[in-house]
């Protein structure tokens, strides 16, 4: 057992034996040796190279590496928000203007395979969304639309309706969706009027996410909230460029199934993100497909600790692919999946991410929490890849997320 299985296994939290186990039957398969070495070869050099370029180095503090890569994203952040015309989200329900423009031209999201708009109506017609019409003072679902327009209305679906209303509409109202229920058409970027923070701030219990999105709708939408706060203008920004990713993969998976008998069963699936919650029997050659981040909810969580891949991540990465075509911004897409452990002041040592995602949501958290596992998913995505390529692996997570297990043998 080298090093390199030793520090792979202590950034992912699972014992070195794992990934020596993992690695002679990955071997067996697809006759690739010495991955992590190399990853772990990789790991080093990047966090060197970007080490070197802070004046910091190995003997730096876990304090200092995090404050500086922060520190570095706050100016960037601040450049971002000049550059995108200092955009005021309260401002923006009737145009996107920049925010909206320069993410379409550097994501070009393809053309999705959404529900069509009338069949929405009529599927809401049966489940009247009673807060939203007693809040507007509307008597049908139908003048509710045409006045408060589709986009805002289903998005609002998300914030304004409780639970059990949600939990009702989705297992009825999708239960006989077709084929011909769908239709061809682009994915639309809203900025909700302000009108709709009263009705947010009316219904939730929590903080709401101001940015979100309706796979099965083809909307990404936007919570006018006033952008104030340290890393908030790149939070908002690759969060909607990672949905730019996001809804097309998922619509070319609607394409695919929905001539299939079980269109309804599949397409619920996909919608709430279904992992598979049995106990992998075949480490190597059966790699469980996570496609959400469990973290969010347990970062514990058991499959989160066995070999795994994660579309998610792939749309981060993506995502800062596409964030790269602003060069002012730099290349951090070869980073997603770098991380290591560097002293702390008051002892030990400190896991630090150089995932951009951990960093800007911890930069807006202003640091209370240190987010690791965007980076943690990463690495497992970086670990299969090598030995099947990226082009491979995607195509192997779209045919068997149903599933939600790629079997290699």
């Amino acid at each position: 057992m080298s090093q390199s299985h030793e520090k792979l296994a202590k950034i992912l939290r699972v014992e070195p034996q794992v990934l020596v186990d993992l690695e002679k039957k990955m071997i067996e398969i697809c006759g690739h040796d010495s991955v992590v070495e190399r990853i772990m070869g990789q790991n080093e050099a990047r966090i060197d190279q970007t080490l070197l370029k802070f004046g910091l180095d190995r003997k730096s503090s876990a304090e200092d590496v995090y404050a500086t890569l922060v520190g570095n994203l706050k100016e960037l952040d601040a450049k971002l928000y000049d550059y995108l015309d200092q955009p005021k989200l309260g401002g923006m329900s009737e145009n996107i203007g920049k925010l909206g423009e320069v993410a379409l031209r550097l994501s070009h999201p393809s053309t999705g395979f959404f529900i069509k708009r009338e069949k929405a109506v009529e599927m809401l017609e049966k489940f009247p969304p009673e807060n939203i019409l007693k809040f507007f003072g509307y008597q049908t679902v139908a003048e509710l639309v045409k006045k408060e327009g589709f986009s805002s209305v289903f998005s609002a679906l998300r914030f304004a309706q409780d639970q059990k209303w949600m939990h009702k509409f989705f297992d009825e109202a999708y239960s006989d969706l077709k084929a011909d229920d769908f239709e061809e058409r682009n994915v639309e970027i809203k900025v909700l009027d302000t009108k709709w923070l009263k009705v947010a701030e009316k219904f939730l219990e929590k903080k709401y996410h101001n940015l979100s999105h309706l796979k099965e709708f083809g909307v990404i939408f936007i919570i006018p909230l006033e952008i104030d706060t340290d890393g908030e203008m790149m939070r908002v920004f690759t969060l909607l460029l990672h949905y730019l990713n996001e809804v097309p993969f998922y619509s070319k998976l609607f394409r695919k199934y929905s001539h299939d008998a079980d269109f309804p069963d599949k397409l619920k699936s996909l919608l709430r993100g279904d992992v598979p919650e049995d106990k992998n029997d075949d480490i190597g050659a059966k790699w469980r497909i996570v496609q959400r981040y469990l973290a969010k909810d347990d970062v514990d969580d058991f499959r989160l600790l066995e070999p795994h891949v994660n579309p998610e991540a792939e749309h981060w990465f993506k995502a800062a692919g596409n964030l790269s075509g602003l060069d002012f911004l730099g290349n951090w897409q070869d980073l997603d999946f770098v991380g290591d452990f560097f002293p702390s002041k008051g002892g030990g040592d400190l896991l630090v991410s150089f995932d951009l995602i951990d960093l800007v949501m911890s930069l807006v958290k202003k640091g209370e929490i240190k987010y690791l596992y965007h980076q943690e998913e990463a690495l497992w995505n970086k670990i299969f890849l090598e030995y099947v390529g990226r082009d491979r692996m995607n195509e192997l997570i779209e045919e068997n997320l149903i599933s939600g297990y790629i079997n290699l043998k």
